[in-house]
């Protein structure tokens, strides 16, 4: 049959006059729209280039905002719903078809020139979860809610792959995030199969990988990173995250009047010597002070402890003299503009589906993709439609 049809676009909604068609044989079957099918429409009408602009505000702020962003540049004037059902309506789909996306994207994607290392950097961040709360025994007292929920912080993951130059300096970093309750090691497999694709591109490129020492995210890296496929791969641990465990113990041993002068050169030997760290740690342990408190903690032996599970990660001279990174920066900025900015903001609270639609849209953002992986989703949806009698 012919009915009007109404389409969403940047200047607002548009009538259109066109046929509609249904399933010869099935009753009650969804509608065949021919426009919608043929442009790649979202949802009820959404055309591409509008459902993109909407998911690029919402990913860069609440729908609040980004609803009263519309009304003042007269543009997108959509209301705050559609806003954010559109927003998840991409997500959802980019979600869907991330795998082959990513994977056009990564052998799309050309090193810069200049680069000479690769740097892969992992990291945790709280992100404010809502959860079901628990229901006390017995019968709820009267007016209580019926579904009442919690605002608890979980663990979310961000990783960065960086190219860098020869002295060090970045070139360009490609952003990724995680949700708590999401299959990290899953995303994170997917990550190392696109540095390997970097990898394939300039065979010989180093690899420098890069955390906090925490142990979940030191296996991570090493399990997908083997030897056996990154030939020129070396571990590595953040290197102001060993100065922040020596700070305390530099403290305890040498007093607050003379533990910077002792702390900058402990920092110093790190940077000229790759022998420094063990010297550190028999410094460490001469002193005698391992079990010497202070606040309930003991600093000399978290940093003895700390050394001990890190040592053959703490060769700083080394990478320095090979243009390799030695500190674990851009992931932590990652940490701070895709999950703090957006995700930390007062009173917010996430589930997981919805979380991971704007995180996965926010890393492509800041990882300068946007465009190219917008296109490749929306060609996902296009269906040619032709006459068949």
């Amino acid at each position: 049959m012919r009915a009007q049809g109404t389409y969403h676009t940047l200047a607002g909604d548009t009538v259109v006059e066109r046929a509609i068609y249904r399933q010869v044989g099935v009753r009650n079957g969804p509608i065949l729209d021919p426009i919608g099918m043929r442009t790649g429409a979202y949802g009820r009408g959404w055309l591409p280039l509008t459902a993109q602009c909407i998911a690029n505000d919402v990913q860069r702020g609440p729908s609040r905002e980004a609803e009263d962003a519309a009304r003042q540049t007269s543009r997108l004037p959509h209301s705050r719903a559609s806003f954010e059902r559109v927003a998840h309506l991409v997500g959802e789909h980019r979600l869907r078809e991330h795998a082959d996306i990513e994977d056009q994207l990564a052998w799309e994607f050309d090193l810069p020139a200049e680069a000479v290392a690769i740097s892969v950097a992992l990291d945790r961040v709280s992100v404010p979860m809502e959860e079901a709360a628990k229901r006390s025994a017995g019968r709820p007292r009267k007016g209580a809610l019926t579904r009442p929920v919690e605002r608890n912080f979980r663990m979310a993951y961000c990783a960065t792959i960086t190219m860098h130059d020869a002295a060090g300096e970045s070139l360009h970093t490609l952003r990724y995030g995680c949700m708590p309750a999401s299959d990290h090691e899953l995303w994170f497999a997917q990550i190392a199969n696109e540095a390997h694709r970097l990898v394939e591109q300039r065979p010989g490129i180093r690899i420098k990988l890069l955390s906090d020492g925490a142990p979940e995210m030191c296996n991570l890296l090493q399990t997908n990173f083997p030897a056996t496929v990154f030939s020129t791969v070396e571990q590595g641990i953040d290197f102001w995250h060993v100065i922040e465990k020596l700070a305390p113990a530099a403290e305890m041993l040498f007093g607050k009047d003379h533990c910077s002068d002792e702390l900058r050169r402990w920092r110093k030997r790190l940077r000229c010597a790759n022998a420094a760290a063990e010297e550190i740690l028999t410094e460490l342990r001469d002193s005698g002070m391992q079990n010497r408190y202070r606040d309930s903690k003991r600093p000399v032996h978290e940093a003895i402890t700390y050394f001990e599970n890190h040592l053959d990660r703490m060769r700083f001279a080394r990478s320095l003299r090979l243009g390799l990174p030695i500190g674990s920066g851009n992931v932590e900025a990652t940490c701070k503009t895709l999950v703090g900015v957006r995700m930390k903001r007062a009173g917010s609270r996430w589930k997981t589906c919805t979380g991971e639609h704007v995180l996965r849209l926010r890393a492509l953002a800041l990882s300068d993709r946007w465009e190219p992986a917008m296109l490749k989703l929306h060609a996902t949806r296009r269906t040619a439609v032709r006459v068949a009698a």
